[in-house]
């Protein structure tokens, strides 16, 4: 879709731009604007505008379109910066702009499908703007961005161009408004995660200093999941993809109460299914055909225990369960499929023998609302006059290049280590919803875990776990969790070494 990110079964895909054609964005647009958090009132500037890119030749090669929201009469030295960014790849950040923590939010169906428009906008009472400037890019071709001039869609559409154009914005944006020397933070969702495991690395090897990185539903190592792009070759490589999903598969299952035997909280409950699936589950699986009967039979029964499905299902399966058909399966008697961005929405299969949804319930749900208020609040409110289409998701699936220092799969978690080894004092928080199927949040901590830094640095790791999806700030309750674990991880960060 969609949002933030991963995006990989986009349902507003539109084709990405052939040629460095396209008409020039509007001029910048700059309006002043209130904002009333916890009873205090904080004035801010708001600008939309773009910054120019250039090729290695020092050509013109693509415009970046972004939303800045700076409080006004703050000192730059101690004022943060937080560049915010949605993933895809081929993502806008419609979706973070309007929906997380800036100073406007779309008010959307809280796990239901929104009804139609008009959708309403309000000021956003969890907007981290009295903790730090927020700066909302748009990647290359999607939202208002567009590649032009000498730029070409190579420049852009791969793992580390993609960096280099984000690093590269990053150092115009700090140079233009002298932010060198602030607090920087960066901030990913979905494919935004690799993104910043990598751009902290790439920045901070520039001389570019990074105080902190929020990793919001992370997909660090490709490899760890064989339904985003790649297949692993080892012999049952596929095998890791059974444990990391099943803890979300079991959250789900208890959201949905359709969980055997007596009833638990997901307290209780997840800690349980951790254990089980990187243990005795995950040693079964690696078993093959030497797994004797017994230990088959007792995983049937756990997996029916923590999944919902039939021992039968489970049975016929081998024990191997793929989340697309857990969403489809699991309704399957009513025809309800589950949202892979978040398992809490439902829509309907038309076609219920099929193991796969032709559509995500969650774009479904909420897409129409982000998209039109988001164009309502960047030309109407923010003031933005271009006669451009803002482009919500551009399909570059089949021009990116996949490649990261010439290797696949894509793996940035020692992109990260690196940074973290780098700058001992750079923190990390681990945002994840527990029923997201597109980053499962277990294989997200075994990324984490597996870094092979000293207790000093793991230590610089924050998680929080909230009861959302891919996008946690989709359910109000998750996102007033998220909002005050983060004010208070910022102030522990900016507060580290003084």
């Amino acid at each position: 879709m969609f949002n933030v990110a991963i995006l990989l079964a986009a349902t507003l895909v539109a084709a990405a731009p052939a040629a460095p054609a396209a008409p020039p964005p509007g001029a910048d647009a700059v309006t002043q604007h209130t904002l009333t958090l916890g009873g205090k009132v904080y004035p801010y500037t708001a600008r939309a505008a773009t910054i120019t890119l250039e090729n290695e030749k020092g050509q013109p090669a693509g415009q970046m379109f972004y939303t800045a929201f700076t409080l006004d009469g703050a000192s730059p030295r101690t004022r943060p910066v937080t560049f915010f960014y949605n993933g895809g790849p081929g993502s806008s950040t419609i979706w973070l702009r309007m929906g997380s923590f800036a100073p406007m939010r779309v008010q959307v169906g809280d796990g239901v499908s929104t009804p139609s428009a008009p959708f309403d906008l309000a000021d956003n009472p969890y907007s981290l703007l009295d903790r730090s400037d927020l700066v909302f890019v748009d990647a290359m071709g999607t939202g208002f961005s567009r590649i032009s001039g000498a730029g070409t869609p190579k420049d852009f559409y791969g793992v580390d161009a993609d960096v280099h154009a984000f690093g590269q914005f990053i150092s115009r944006y700090i140079t233009m408004y002298g932010r060198w020397n602030s607090p920087k933070f960066l901030f990913g969702e979905s494919y935004g995660t690799p993104r910043s495991a990598m751009l902290v690395n790439y920045l901070q090897q520039q001389g570019i200093g990074v105080n902190g990185v929020v990793l919001l539903s992370s997909i660090l190592d490709f490899g760890l999941d064989w339904d985003i792009n790649f297949t692993p070759t080892a012999i049952g490589g596929s095998d890791w993809a059974f444990p990391f999903y099943l803890p979300t598969e079991a959250a789900t299952a208890w959201y949905h109460h359709v969980l055997p035997g007596p009833s638990t909280t997901l307290e209780d409950l997840i800690p349980r299914v951790e254990a089980f699936a990187t243990g005795e589950y995950l040693n079964a699986l690696a078993q093959g055909a030497n797994l004797s009967p017994g230990t088959y039979n007792d995983v049937v029964a756990k997996l029916h225990q923590y999944t919902g499905l039939s021992e039968r299902y489970i049975r016929d399966s081998n024990l191997r369960i793929p989340y697309w058909r857990y969403s489809t399966e699991l309704f399957r008697d009513s025809g309800v499929m589950l949202g892979r961005y978040d398992a809490r929405y439902t829509s309907y299969n038309l076609d219920r023998i099929q193991d796969r949804g032709d559509f995500d319930p969650v774009d479904s749900a909420i897409d129409a609302a982000f998209v039109a208020t988001g164009n309502v609040y960047m030309r109407q409110i923010l003031g933005f006059h271009t006669s451009l289409i803002y482009q919500p998701v551009v399909n570059v699936f089949r021009q990116w290049d996949w490649k990261h220092n010439g290797a696949l799969p894509t793996n940035t978690a020692q992109d990260l280590a690196n940074a973290m080894a780098f700058n001992p004092n750079l923190r990390v928080f681990s945002a994840n919803g527990y029923y997201d199927f597109a980053t499962p949040f277990w294989a997200t901590v075994y990324s984490l875990n597996h870094m092979n830094l000293p207790s000093q640095l793991q230590s610089n790791i924050s998680y929080g776990f909230y009861q959302s999806g891919h996008m946690v700030y989709l359910h109000t309750p998750a996102l007033a969790q998220f909002h005050d674990d983060l004010e208070h991880w910022y102030a522990q960060t900016l507060g580290a070494g003084r």
